[in-house]
């Protein structure tokens, strides 16, 4: 039965980016931090933060009003419980998640036009600048990954691997996570430049820097490192089209050993494109942040690594967001 909307639940929908746009420009401003440090007056931590006063009041009262900040005698702070999450110094905060997403609604805002034209618009870098938009970008990808990156992996056990191949590895979190679980195994996580410096730096704290190789490349451009028995593919697969797909499965398949497993984490779509929800959403991130990336179907996914040379291709787990999991494993030299 279609669902029966009413009034306010269209007012809501529609109104609901200005909580979001609230809490995103706290963390741009890095206000919490600011805050946490030293509780303000609006005008004094606009003499800090160099923001115009009376803005900087009109967003510290909506932020208190979302119960993001405390007020007494016009003094602003960070409640208690809100400092291990939106604090620079906490070592587990969100504020690289939060500001990516802030990166993201920049984007969804233009999507009217973005379904008129079928591109997504020139990227503009955010107060915080390009640099620090990356960054933020890849500690989101663990802030999402780090709490589900240990059940996921268990999920493919028995894995039986000597050499991981992670593309795209980003910030290390899933390198971290299968080398824990196979402790006899090394890896060699393949990014772009500006990703390396970040994984480097986690794999050194998680004590895995010895068994980890860091090459920086880039998988549309570049060949993979040959040599893996195991191949990670992290959430890349949604942001390509699947001709870009088919040909990354190849440079994957030339990469790897002979009967050598490649594993994709990623949203899996019904057949209809409609289910689960946040899947049909996140083909929407897509849109307004990829020339041609969407989400994809098990089918399509089966299909695309079978072009590639891939065989017994299973989905090994069904999650209704991004931590989908497909295995296919490298034909040997006998075709079996």
């Amino acid at each position: 039965m279609p669902k029966q909307w009413t009034v306010d639940e269209i007012s809501n929908a529609a109104r609901a980016f200005q909580p979001a746009c609230v809490l995103t420009a706290a963390a741009d401003l890095d206000i919490f931090s600011v805050l946490h440090n030293s509780p303000m007056t609006a005008q004094a931590l606009a003499a800090e933060l160099h923001t115009d006063p009376r803005a900087t009041a009109v967003l510290l009262d909506a932020l208190t009003a979302l119960e993001l900040l405390t007020k007494q005698n016009n003094t602003y702070s960070v409640p208690p419980n809100l400092t291990e999450l939106l604090t620079e110094t906490s070592p587990n905060n969100l504020l690289p998640m939060v500001r990516h997403l802030a990166n993201c609604l920049r984007r969804w805002v233009q999507l009217a036009r973005i379904t008129q034209t079928g591109k997504p618009p020139e990227r503009t870098p955010s107060i915080r600048g390009e640099a620090a938009d990356n960054a933020a970008f890849i500690g989101a990808m663990h802030n999402f990954s780090a709490p589900a990156a240990a059940e996921l992996v268990s999920r493919l056990q028995p894995l039986n691997f000597t050499y991981l191949l992670d593309v795209g590895g980003a910030s290390g979190t899933w390198t971290i996570a299968f080398l824990q679980a196979a402790p006899q195994a090394k890896a060699t996580l393949f990014d772009l430049p500006h990703a390396i410096p970040m994984a480097e730096k986690r794999l050194t704290e998680a004590g895995l820097s010895d068994r980890v190789t860091l090459l920086a490349g880039d998988f549309y451009e570049d060949d993979l490192p040959t040599g893996a028995d195991f191949t990670f593919l992290g959430a890349i697969a949604h942001q390509n089209s699947r001709e870009h797909n088919r040909a990354l499965f190849v440079k994957v398949h030339a990469a790897l050993k002979e009967d050598g497993l490649v594993v994709i984490r990623d949203v899996v779509m019904d057949p209809s494109h409609t289910s689960p929800p946040a899947g049909a959403l996140f083909a929407i991130n897509m849109l307004v942040a990829t020339p041609a990336g969407g989400t994809y179907t098990f089918d399509e996914y089966a299909e695309d690594l079978t072009s590639a040379g891939f065989a017994e291709v299973t989905l090994v787990h069904r999650d209704e967001f991004v931590n989908s999991l497909i295995r296919a494993k490298k034909k040997g030299s006998s075709g079996k």
